[in-house]
């Protein structure tokens, strides 16, 4: 156990030496900023559409525009572009010592391939937790301060309302199915690390099935419909259904259970292709 907390930790530090595992948190930083600054000068539009659709059977009073349903609009919007920020430390966490040659003296130490590889996986789960733990901080944390709170007013197949009370915890649920959707395409980019020895390709490698697999998703072709359901890019979008009311948890269930099974089959194939791979050419 000390060993693989060992091992963990000394994985973190390379991955924060290295600037791309910023990129992310950079990003973040920059823009969650721009987009509340945006909101709060912006918001009225936003307010006067919701309020239009809604006066026709409730009473609106005050603003139904706030912190929560920037952070909402927010999630539906970056939800496609925050993996690409996890597959730029994902990519490069094997990758990257086999481009430097490192693992020629690395794996000259008595740990085995496989505990090495288990602690590369779990501290680029850290890294994604980490990310999402940071984009959750910048847009609900800035934008409830920046905007206030208030009511979450969420339309999807009709018209949920939720008090302050529970839009705090629906946004936990949300962020912690993110980080799981997260976690799969890490598992997805840290296959293709392992297979190759240039942390570019298995970037590009992934995003590409992420995109190929919404796309699917989005086509309105009766065959495509019928695969969808089978494809792990399907329940990215999974903290969604937090907002749903009630909570589908039956539903959630079979998410997290497809996206279990996909993050261990990628992740098993990478730890297949790692333990036989030759590392002195």
């Amino acid at each position: 156990m000390k060993l693989m907390i060992s091992l963990i930790k000394n994985e973190l530090i390379k991955i924060s030496s290295k600037w791309r595992s910023f990129i992310g948190f950079i990003a973040i930083a920059v823009l969650m900023p721009l987009v509340m600054w945006g909101f709060s000068v912006g918001g009225s539009e936003i307010h006067d559409d919701m309020t239009r659709q809604l006066e026709g059977s409730f009473i609106i009073v005050g603003s139904v525009f706030n912190g929560f349903l920037a952070t909402y609009f927010v999630m539906n919007f970056l939800w496609v572009h925050i993996p690409f920020l996890v597959t730029l430390v994902a990519g490069d966490v094997v990758a990257g010592e086999g481009a430097a040659g490192t693992f020629r003296i690395y794996l000259t130490r008595p740990v085995s391939r496989m505990k090495i590889m288990l602690s590369k996986l779990l501290a680029t789960y850290l890294y994604t937790l980490a990310l999402v733990g940071f984009f959750a901080l910048m847009s609900l944390g800035l934008g409830t301060i920046w905007l206030g709170t208030g009511d979450l007013v969420v339309f999807d197949d009709g018209i949920l309302i939720l008090s302050a009370e529970l839009a705090w915890p629906r946004f936990t649920i949300a962020f912690i199915l993110a980080t799981v959707a997260l976690c799969t395409v890490a598992s997805l980019c840290f296959m293709f690390s392992a297979m190759v020895n240039n942390g570019i390709g298995p970037v590009i490698g992934s995003m590409a099935i992420v995109i190929i697999g919404l796309a699917i998703a989005t086509i309105p072709l009766d065959l495509f419909e019928n695969l969808s359901p089978y494809l792990f890019t399907d329940y990215i979008d999974i903290w969604n259904l937090a907002f749903r009311d009630p909570i589908p948890w039956d539903e959630i269930g079979k998410s997290l259970l497809i996206l279990g099974l996909y993050a261990t089959a990628f992740s098993g194939i990478g730890f297949a292709v790692f333990l036989r791979k030759d590392i002195r050419t």
